[in-house]
């Protein structure tokens, strides 16, 4: 009896070449506010900002290390009858601002206002966004009908994040 095999040589040093680049969606942040948030006890109307949440995500050094670039995705809905500026403030340890998306959100007209913005960060901006530890929302209103305990609607932050990585 006789026995047949074959075989090539393997070359496990191409391992070194392999390069995993995956791209990761999750979710960021949220908020729901009322028209009548604007109004203080007395019933003058107000700016908001908002407590800043943390943002340490990119505290991870693997992750720090592979990221090549990220989008930020921010949906806002609109059903109050005033129109609004948003600003997202990305800020440092130190609570400084390292960088600012501002956005103009018209009034809603008796049906929803739906403004979408994407932030891509990539190259030098990126590094502020790995440099940042926490987000503020600041909602300033603009002109238009007084607010009073009456006034209806929200505005509506939905946001996420799409990162690129690639691993080596």
């Amino acid at each position: 009896m006789s026995t047949f095999s074959c075989s090539s040589d393997l070359n496990f040093d191409q391992v070194n070449d392999l390069k995993l680049q995956p791209v990761v969606e999750g979710n960021l942040s949220y908020f729901n506010v009322a028209a009548t948030d604007f109004l203080a006890d007395n019933g003058s109307e107000y700016n908001l900002v908002l407590d800043s949440q943390d943002f340490d995500i990119f505290r991870d050094r693997y992750l720090n290390d592979y990221l090549q670039k990220a989008d930020l995705h921010f949906e806002i809905t609109n059903t109050i009858n005033r129109a609004f500026k948003a600003d997202i403030l990305l800020l440092n340890n130190n609570d400084q601002v390292l960088y600012t998306i501002s956005f103009d959100i018209p009034a809603s007209a008796g049906t929803p206002t739906v403004i979408s913005k994407m932030e891509i960060f990539e190259n030098a901006k990126l590094q502020l966004l790995k440099n940042t530890r926490k987000l503020q929302f600041a909602l300033t209103v603009k002109s238009g009908p007084a607010f009073n305990s009456n006034s209806t609607g929200n505005l509506i932050l939905r946001s996420s994040a799409t990162v690129y990585l690639e691993i080596e």
